[in-house]
């Protein structure tokens, strides 16, 4: 009688131990179903673009967990006297308890020409490039003058007087490897003119490919390439003061291997009537504004611009002219990142299509920008190849390149 009393009371006692664990287990993961989605809500940044049908998706989906759900708030607010819109995205945990507003652009209202065309791009720094020097400066090829004895540089010309009240050296600030250095240079008294130089050969002017995005139907506004303009020797981002997009032809393509990414090679004329023009040269690309489109859209085709909470896993397409017309080429989108912060590398896709395949070996240099297409809408662009596998490359979300 004692022993079944006492396997009994271990019986329960196990019992109860288990009941404990599975508590705790299940507490646990109901805690970090909450809480890591509560983390992620918690760093989203204002002014992405979501659609009423991006939320419906993204709740459908979970993405935000089983407990919370997103719906947007359409409103607007009055700063200095204005009235502009202030649509939100409200994050509710258990659908009633709100977590947090975020500001974001509204999609879906306005229309886009879709892109896919290379284009000529000739971008005026603001600075002077180096190009080379003669040995007796600490400048480099490739860093990008920026000011000297304080004062900013506007043109080439403004050099030659900017130094020829500093007889023996002048303070010099520049950009290397994107950062911004400060240094005495000494000067070089030319015999021929009599004036003082810096030891230097610098431009203030870089040309580039890219692919057309996306412009605006209404505004002619656009976005394109995906990425930065860089300095080929020092991978300075270029800062610009202005600069134009010309037409482009195609003359070739060089297809990439592994370990060694192929290119479009196209040819442009700065001679042509300029296209449009360059205001910017951001992470995610050049934007500006068209004043001719002909060429580079088809003004029949025009599509919305989708946002980050709405991409999907799977299929999806590419649009490029690379074969003479406008076509679209199957890709699977393999990763799409959560990106609480903005960043060129948004989703991860492999290259599908056999007709890409064989004209190009998968991504090349100037396919950048190429529009990546989703459920009819331009959910982002192409930016980079994988050097080892020329099939598999990077997309950026439409908004950031918004």
């Amino acid at each position: 009688m004692h022993k079944k009393t006492l396997f009994t009371e271990n019986k329960r006692v196990m019992k109860n131990r288990y009941f404990k664990i599975v508590s705790f287990v299940f507490i646990f993961l109901f805690c970090l179903s909450i809480i890591v989605p509560i983390g992620q809500i918690m760093q989203l940044q204002d002014g992405f673009l979501a659609s009423f049908e991006d939320v419906e998706y993204a709740n459908n989906s979970r993405k935000f967990g089983s407990f919370i759900q997103a719906h947007i708030d359409e409103g607007e607010k009055v700063v200095g006297g204005q009235v502009s819109r202030q649509d939100e995205i409200v994050f509710k945990l258990f659908g009633f308890l709100p977590i947090k507003r975020v500001g974001i652009v509204l999609s879906g209202k306005d229309e886009f020409y879709v892109g896919g065309v290379p284009i000529g791009l000739s971008l005026a720094t603001d600075g002077a490039v180096v190009v080379s020097n003669d040995g007796t400066s600490v400048l480099k090829e490739g860093d990008i003058l920026t000011e000297i004895n304080g004062q900013e540089i506007e043109s080439l010309d403004d050099i030659e007087g900017l130094i020829e009240n500093r007889p023996e050296e002048a303070e010099v600030e520049y950009l290397r490897k994107n950062k911004k250095v400060k240094a005495l240079v000494k000067t070089l008294h030319d015999k021929e003119s009599g004036k003082q130089r810096l030891g230097l050969w610098v431009k203030d002017d870089v040309t580039g490919i890219g692919t057309l995005t996306f412009v605006n139907k209404n505004t002619h506004r656009y976005g394109a390439l995906g990425h930065p303009i860089v300095e080929s020797n020092s991978g300075n981002v270029v800062p610009v003061c202005g600069g134009n997009v010309y037409s482009c032809n195609l003359i070739g393509i060089t297809k990439g291997k592994k370990n060694s990414p192929g290119e479009l090679r196209c040819l442009f004329l700065q001679t042509a009537k300029p296209k449009g023009t360059i205001e910017n040269n951001g992470k995610f690309g050049i934007n500006g504004v068209l004043s001719d489109t002909s060429g580079l859209v088809d003004e029949n085709l025009t599509a919305k611009l989708g946002g980050r909470l709405g991409v999907k896993l799977g299929t999806a397409k590419i649009v490029s002219t690379i074969s003479g017309i406008r076509e679209e080429y199957d890709i699977e989108i393999i990763k799409a990142n959560y990106q609480k912060s903005a960043n060129d590398k948004s989703l991860v896709f492999r290259v599908k299509d056999k007709r890409l395949l064989d004209m190009t070996g998968g991504i090349v240099q100037g396919m950048s920008g190429s529009p990546i297409i989703q459920d009819g809408k331009i959910i982002g662009a192409v930016t980079h190849v994988f050097l080892n596998d020329p099939t598999k490359g990077y997309g950026v979300y439409s908004d950031w390149m918004m």
